[in-house]
């Protein structure tokens, strides 16, 4: 067995507002001018990218790509979540031509291939020998998916789980339950938090933003009982369900979780979590190979992890997927494809793998099966990987939560209003967080939001 490949340290801190508009520009200005700088016969492809851990390694890793396609340049922009998903969305819905790949998801992916606005990639995927599709994670493969062909593959997968600190459980003589309850957490998180300026019990996510606070929070919702629409698409955030659900999220976070919680996203709970200032956090699977990397968080190696907590559902975690695809405006769709299945087949995991400035610890993971028999992963993700597998398996987007509903998705609802919706409901919620207004009132502001969107699907 080769020996495992030390990561490296990685910069998380999203760039300035300036560099991004400097960026947006910079590629605005040459769309449509593909080898613009570049040798004749020299094609470039720009390519949007969420600025995650794993994409940032791809990026460090593309001059490898370069090399083996010397007729290809690659130009990354490199955008935080909330500011990709409003770029990427407004370019392709407008057909702006400014990308020839796009990061997206599976919230995305069937609703755009559906609207003829993404590249059918099937043939390219039936005539690359060796890319075998079938190894992907069959839940992955379907939800970006749509009429059963891929619009867009993925690069990672995640569900949702509950990461935890063993050393503090076993000097507090805590026991995780091997499926434990948001009730449990919770009595868990008031018995490891240290007050004020020291350590908190739990890091739970605050931020305003769909893809952001709305992702674990809606888990919880539905594993309450609640939901978003009742089957005659009739908004449901003021049911009991749904109070109750938020009430108890708003009340952890505010009593047990970290400063500053209405404006922390994913990035903030894992440095809080890495850093030893909390004792729990529940978050995207993904975030195993950030918390386990020695590089970026002084815990690793000392943690636990745990299915996503229920109440009355059997499983509650999220099915999700960063992946490519190609809008339909782009020029460069053979170039642009070679660049893509680059970075989401067998050969780039294990590259990853072995590169000594990223390693089996940061791999990304939840897209193929076949990665979770190399030795070498197996022996850094022991701890974490068969939760992830499992976790995808069980998540079930066409039934969410309890009571029938008339949309698809777990931590989303899958119809093109929801990014306006659930971010608007997530500002309410945010301010909930932040002492600013109280739940009741915040859920009878949501509500009028959802019942605008539902009566449009009533008529």
């Amino acid at each position: 067995m080769r020996g495992v490949a030390q990561p490296r340290r990685r910069g998380r801190a999203p760039a300035v507002l300036a560099a991004i508009l400097a960026s947006l520009a910079l590629v605005a200005g040459c769309s449509g001018a593909g080898a613009l700088g570049a040798s004749e016969g020299v094609e470039t492809v720009t390519v949007a990218i969420v600025s995650n851990p794993q994409m940032e390694d791809a990026v460090s890793l593309a001059p490898q790509f370069e090399a083996a396609n010397p007729g290809i340049r690659l130009r990354f922009v490199s955008l935080s979540e909330n500011e990709a998903r409003a770029k990427i969305t407004a370019s392709v819905a407008t057909g702006g031509g400014e990308f020839d790949v796009v990061m997206i998801s599976n919230y995305e992916t069937p609703q755009w291939a559906k609207n003829g606005w993404l590249t059918d990639l099937q043939p390219f995927i039936d005539g690359t020998p060796g890319y075998d599709a079938a190894d992907f994670i069959p839940s992955v493969r379907e939800a970006l998916s749509y009429e059963g062909r891929m619009y867009s593959v993925p690069f990672y997968g995640e569900s949702s789980f509950l990461m935890y600190r063993r050393d503090l459980f076993e000097q507090a003589g805590i026991q995780m339950p091997a499926q434990p309850t948001w009730p449990q957490v919770a009595e868990i998180a008031a018995r490891l938090d240290q007050g004020e300026g020291q350590r908190r019990g739990i890091c739970l996510r605050g931020k305003p933003g769909w893809g952001e606070m709305m992702a674990p929070l809606d888990t919880v919702i539905n594993t309450f009982g609640g939901r978003w629409f009742d089957p005659q698409w009739r908004a449901q955030l003021t049911s009991p369900e749904v109070r109750q659900a938020v009430q108890f999220y708003v009340d952890l976070v505010r009593t047990h979780g970290q400063p500053g919680a209405s404006q922390s996203g994913f990035s903030e709970c894992a440095t809080q979590f890495g850093q030893g200032q909390a004792a729990m956090w529940y978050d995207a699977t993904s975030a195993a190979g950030t918390v386990e990397d020695p590089a970026e968080s002084t815990v690793a190696g000392r943690i636990g992890y745990a299915p996503a907590p229920v109440v009355a559902t059997p499983a509650s975690g999220w099915l999700y997927s960063w992946s490519l695809g190609i809008p339909q405006t782009s020029p460069r769709k053979d170039a642009a494809w070679r660049f893509m299945s680059w970075m989401t087949n067998k050969e780039y995991i294990q590259l990853a793998g072995n590169d000594p400035e990223v390693g089996w610890t940061s791999i990304p993971p939840g897209s193929r099966q076949s990665t979770y028999a190399i030795p070498e992963y197996q022996q850094v993700a022991g701890a974490y990987a068969p939760l992830i597998q499992q976790g995808l398996q069980s998540a079930n987007p066409e039934q969410p939560t309890v009571q029938p509903v008339p949309y698809q998705g777990i931590q989303f609802v899958r119809i093109p209003e929801f990014q306006d919706l659930g971010t608007r409901v997530s500002q309410q919620i945010s301010a909930a967080i932040a002492g600013q207004v109280s739940v009741d009132e915040a859920l009878e502001q949501s509500q009028n939001y959802a019942e605008t969107v539902g009566e449009s699907y009533q008529r």
